[in-house]
């Protein structure tokens, strides 16, 4: 398996990631995707990508390096998926540990993500990966 990260601007962003980031975010379209990229670039998202042997993205990661007054600096996920066809291979725990990297690079004190509360699958892999369950999170929708 490579992880590549993908630079703004690269072709793979659309052609080979936003095919497995719409199993996870299935209201994006190519153009919403392409604007939240624009916007985001200023706030710091990136984008890494998993291939596997065949050249085929596999899995997905959208986060950000986000100072904070609670944990300083922590790296952020926004999106962690894998491909249907290659869950339970390996491809999440790879990109989890890609994404460790950049964050102790980074000097980041923790990596974090939040988890729709009905994704009971993705909250056992969180937990064999060894993440804990620290806060909750509150939403409140804007009309």
């Amino acid at each position: 398996m490579k992880i590549i990260d993908l630079e703004p601007g690269d072709a793979r962003l659309t052609a080979d990631l936003l095919p497995v980031l719409l199993e996870l975010r299935p209201h994006l379209t190519e153009e919403l995707f392409l604007s939240v990229l624009e916007e985001g670039r200023g706030q710091g998202l990136r984008f890494s990508a998993a291939y596997d042997a065949d050249g085929a993205c596999v899995g997905a990661a959208g986060w950000r390096i986000v100072a904070t007054t609670s944990m300083i600096r922590k790296l952020y996920v926004d999106d962690l998926v894998t491909s249907a066809g290659a869950r339970s291979g390996g491809v999440g725990h790879a990109l989890l540990a890609h994404l460790e990297q950049h964050a102790r690079a980074a000097r980041c004190t923790a990596l974090t993500l939040d988890s729709g509360t009905q994704r009971t699958d993705a909250h056992r892999f969180y937990f064999r990966e060894r993440m804990a369950v620290t806060a909750f999170s509150f939403e409140k929708p804007l009309p």
